[in-house]
């Protein structure tokens, strides 16, 4: 640095302030109001989803709830797992086997791999399937000694505009 280029005592542009007082908040960007929710949560890391579960109903735990999502998959968020910003403002559990993980007023965080979830939702939309072709089966079966037919119901919908109209309307 030259010695034309050393900022003088009494230059305007030396930044005076001192760093303790200088905050993040002044150069965080500002958020539009939104009206809040006591359900917010912070965004999921990368490959996983947050979800809340319930702990408890009543003031009573639901441990077999709780139990039951660890058993699909689902992992208890602690406070320590969040942004360094979002830690002063997110509620916790203050005692018990689920101190420090993250919950409201009877629900805790969790957070689930988005594989696992990809496969639950497979598995659930096969079954529901399934129940269809059953229903469509018993049905069929028991139609087939009636007077009155019905055919095999088509389960695709389709939507036309300005098309004919049955009827003669």
């Amino acid at each position: 640095m030259e010695h034309s280029q050393i900022p003088k005592l009494g230059d305007s542009k030396i930044n005076r302030t001192p760093r303790t007082e200088e905050t993040r908040a002044e150069t965080a960007q500002r958020r539009p109001w939104a009206r809040p929710s006591r359900l917010d949560a912070p965004q999921a890391p990368e490959g996983f989803k947050y979800r809340w579960i319930r702990a408890s109903v009543n003031g009573f735990e639901d441990k077999q709830h709780v139990y039951g999502k660890i058993r699909e998959g689902y992992e208890l968020v602690r406070i320590e797992e969040l942004p360094e910003s979002e830690r002063d403002h997110t509620p916790t559990m203050d005692d018990g086997r689920y101190k420090g993980v993250v919950s409201v007023g009877g629900l805790m965080l969790a957070k689930i791999p988005l594989e696992t979830v990809e496969e639950r939702n497979a598995y659930y939309r096969n079954k529901a399937r399934e129940q269809l072709q059953a229903v469509d089966n018993d049905m069929m079966r028991e139609n087939s000694h009636s007077s009155m037919r019905i055919n095999r119901p088509e389960r695709d919908s389709r939507v036309t505009f300005n098309g004919p109209r049955g009827n003669g309307g």
